[in-house]
């Protein structure tokens, strides 16, 4: 009677070894299947901004950095709003690039950018120039040629992908070069300025607002 006892013991146990993994596997198979989990291009545009501030923005072609959290949801000043205005226009919408709009405007270069075709813009916010002394910042304003050297400086005659600046050397409509570097969603240009809000698109161009304003040489 024990050993008859055994024996049906060992084969249940043995059952339930074999058929168990079988329906866990079978049970993982259909969650990772389902249908009714949100693909990340269906999601609304803000929140596919938010998840590339986190990381994903530059392997999923959206916008990137910590700074993209401050950008409008909706309106002319979200992403979708200013990728139907040539740069220039989309950057007034925005209300981290009042400054650069400002000195865009003293220069006279709006419709140069908004005219031109398929470029990069270094855009600098205003935390940017808020770091340059308030009565250098006075003075570059004031004087048109230095200003419109700065801010051509900023400009690349190409769209530039994020890919693309992971080492590069890029000629500006200034003339001097600007050279990049990073990976992932963390890209510098010249070394000293961060990409805190890159791969935003508008109608003509491709921004990447930076934390300092670059300075040619």
């Amino acid at each position: 009677m024990s050993s008859t006892r055994t024996f049906r013991r060992t084969a249940i146990a043995l059952v339930a070894a074999t058929v168990l993994p079988l329906s866990l596997a079978a049970c993982s198979s259909e969650d990772t299947g389902n249908d009714s989990a949100p693909a990340a291009s269906d999601a609304p545009a803000g929140q596919q901004s938010a998840a590339a501030g986190d990381g994903a923005g530059a392997d999923a072609d959206q916008p990137f950095g910590a700074a993209c959290t401050g950008v409008p949801q909706d309106g002319a000043g979200s992403f979708d709003g200013m990728a139907k205005d040539p740069v220039a226009t989309a950057a007034s919408h925005n209300p981290a690039l009042s400054t650069l709009v400002a000195a865009v405007k003293q220069a006279g270069l709006v419709d140069t950018l908004n005219n031109a075709e398929d470029i990069t813009v270094f855009a600098p916010t205003n935390e940017a120039f808020a770091k340059i002394p308030r009565a250098d910042l006075d003075k570059v304003l004031a004087d048109k040629a230095t200003l419109t050297k700065i801010l051509t400086y900023h400009v690349v005659g190409q769209e530039l992908t994020p890919g693309e600046l992971r080492k590069g050397s890029f000629q500006t409509l200034q003339k001097g070069e600007v050279t990049t570097s990073g990976s992932g969603t963390s890209y510098r240009a010249n070394g000293t300025a961060n990409v805190v809000c890159g791969n935003v698109r508008t109608a003509n161009a491709r921004v990447y607002l930076i934390d300092t304003v670059l300075m040619p040489k």
